[in-house]
């Protein structure tokens, strides 16, 4: 037997939003919300469909989710976390209390990004990646200060299985390899190879990553 969303009464949950079963919107949640862009964002401007929360999902206290997104099945939305336009999250991630997710970035299955951590625009999360709390993500080398900046601003993209530590900071567009290391504090500025440890700033290698600690 199917089992129906559960909406708490102070959640607002806007027309045409598509919603899986077992599905929980809690107190003072927002869904389906659209956005409001100030005349010199780079975000694209157009019409966006409704959003779509998977089977088993749970948006928590305070927590808001944009129209145009689509959001997988048995994800965990933590209090006051926030994901914007056209964002794609799969199966069985968590998004952590304060955490905010810029539009046009992809999430992976099974990834985990925890507590007040900042995901840019246009940024690539594969599956199984980890993001300790506070880490930061960039997407514009001029800072909003020239026209070039257009058709340039490109996130970080984190491959499969990369771990990424407290407080980091990763420059834009840069690529974090598959399985690699980013320890705490590190300031990323160039491409990180797959299965390395790096740390310090500017980020540099400092050994391999040990195979026990490898995904299977």
């Amino acid at each position: 037997m199917a089992i129906e969303p559960q909406i708490h009464p102070t959640a607002i949950v806007y027309p045409g939003t598509k919603l899986g079963e077992g599905v929980k919107i809690l107190e003072h949640a927002v869904v389906g919300k659209q956005p409001a862009l100030s005349p010199r964002s780079t975000a694209k401007r157009e019409d966006l469909p409704p959003a779509e929360i998977g089977d088993g999902t749970i948006v928590s206290t305070g927590a808001v989710v944009f129209a145009g997104t689509k959001i997988g099945a048995r994800v965990i939305l933590g209090d006051q976390s926030c994901v914007r336009e056209r964002v794609s999250v799969g199966d069985n991630v968590v998004i952590g209390r304060g955490s905010l997710v810029e539009n046009d970035t992809t999430i992976g299955a099974m990834t985990k990004i925890q507590a007040e951590a900042y995901i840019t625009a246009y940024s690539t999360l594969e599956e199984h990646v980890f993001i300790a709390p506070c880490v930061v993500t960039t997407n514009d080398n001029w800072m909003g200060r020239t026209e070039k900046r257009f058709g340039n601003i490109k996130g970080p993209t984190i491959r499969r299985g990369a771990r990424v530590g407290g407080g980091a900071i990763l420059c834009p567009a840069i690529e974090i390899g598959e399985e690699a290391f980013i320890g705490a504090g590190a300031v990323v500025t160039k491409d990180v190879p797959p299965r390395v440890v790096v740390v310090g700033s500017p980020a540099r290698v400092l050994r391999d990553v040990p195979e026990d600690e490898l995904l299977p």
